[in-house]
């Protein structure tokens, strides 16, 4: 397999056999390679399954063909499958990345993650990138040898997203500007998804109506695409199609694009590529324009809309009273946790064990620490 991709794959991508390896070597497995083994690692993982109940943006449990972190997660593997193939980059580290990138994401979406961020901010915050790799390295466990999942390098570095400086391992090791080709697809992929996707669950959610789409441009131009097209379909059929149509626009375009970026740079090696001072995996600048109204419509329509804002911001008065009651009796937290104290602080390891919960779970121990009276007066009319 490792011989396949030096003969099938593009110079600049990265091979299985050429990965900088774990934090804790291990013998090669017989029949897989290094980044098939890291998606099968990820896939079983604990924090993997329980992303099946956490909110993407709208809570989880309101719809049954609503997005939750884990479908979003499949999508966006299987988007940057679709475009690393184009590209003949990695397909294999493009999805183990992708299968990961929201494995720190907090209970309630986003607005769970802004909850959680105040709570620590005078104790180093909190990103949900930042602790899918806490939870990668150190917090997933089921190893004996080593903590966390022990995954290659060129994985964990994917999920170092938005960060300015990268540096290869080692106490030397060169600094560069830009994650791996197959970092940057699974990137782009996850805004293709969730922009789409979002825009498909709030109709479905009856958040948005007809006159309010059609206030975009992206939609419009969708919408006029399909009923050229399909002059007898209508809702709801239609605006599944329109989604549809949408999401390849964007994959086409990436490739286009992408494919452009890469043969103008000319670049030889997957390392030639990270040293590049601007990702080469980009959208075209019409369509990065058009991404940034789509962006703008979605928090004005969506995010911020009463039925989502409201349910979301009584779930995060949730999080931070369940927070302060661990802050003030830590007794309350398990013992796997309370254990990782004394090493981590008293408010990261809270941090380490709310991100972790299901939006179910830390509703139900909200209940029980209402009821049990240790939450704060004022939390309990929830």
């Amino acid at each position: 397999m490792e011989a396949d991709e030096r003969r099938i794959l593009a110079s600049f991508a990265q091979k299985s056999g050429e990965s900088r390896g774990r934090n804790f070597p291990e013998a090669q497995h017989a029949y897989r390679t290094e980044f098939q083994r890291d998606r099968a690692r990820i896939i079983h993982s604990r924090a993997f399954r329980r992303l099946e109940y956490k909110t993407q943006v709208f809570l989880n449990g309101t719809g049954d063909h609503l997005r939750t972190r884990l479908t979003h997660s499949i999508e966006v593997a299987s988007i940057s499958r679709t475009i690393a193939r184009a590209l003949s980059l990695n397909e294999d580290l493009a999805e183990a990345i992708a299968l990961a990138h929201d494995l720190g994401h907090s209970p309630f979406g986003h607005s769970g993650e802004e909850m959680l961020a105040e709570c620590m901010r005078e104790h180093g915050g909190f990103d949900h990138n930042r602790q899918s790799l806490r939870v990668v390295e150190l917090l997933e466990a089921g190893y004996p040898d080593f903590p966390g999942l022990n995954l290659t390098f060129e994985v964990r570095e994917g999920l170092q997203k938005h960060e300015a400086v990268f540096a290869w391992p080692g106490a030397d090791g060169e600094k560069y500007h830009c994650a791996s080709l197959e970092a940057q697809v699974a990137n782009l992929a996850d805004e293709i998804t969730y922009y789409s996707h979002d825009l498909d669950d709030a109709v479905d959610f009856e958040i948005l109506n007809s006159a309010q789409l059609e206030e975009n441009s992206v939609w419009r131009s969708g919408q006029e695409s399909v009923g050229a097209r399909y002059p007898d379909v209508h809702e709801p059929a239609l605006h599944k199609i329109i989604i549809r149509d949408l999401i390849d626009l964007q994959v086409r375009d990436v490739i286009v694009t992408s494919a452009s970026a890469i043969a103008g740079a000319s670049i030889r090696s997957a390392d030639e590529a990270r040293r590049q001072t601007a990702p080469l995996v980009s959208y075209s600048d019409g369509l990065a324009q058009a991404n940034r109204e789509l962006r703008r419509f979605l928090y004005k329509n969506v995010y911020y809309h009463p039925r989502v804002a409201e349910v979301n911001r009584r779930a995060c008065e949730m999080l931070r009273s369940v927070f302060e009651a661990y802050v003030a009796a830590p007794d309350l937290l398990g013992d796997a946790a309370a254990k990782r104290i004394e090493s981590e602080g008293l408010h990261r390891t809270i941090c380490d064990y709310i991100a972790g919960m299901t939006d179910r779970y830390l509703l139900e121990e909200h209940a029980r620490l209402n009821q049990a009276a240790a939450l704060p007066v004022s939390s309990r009319r929830y």
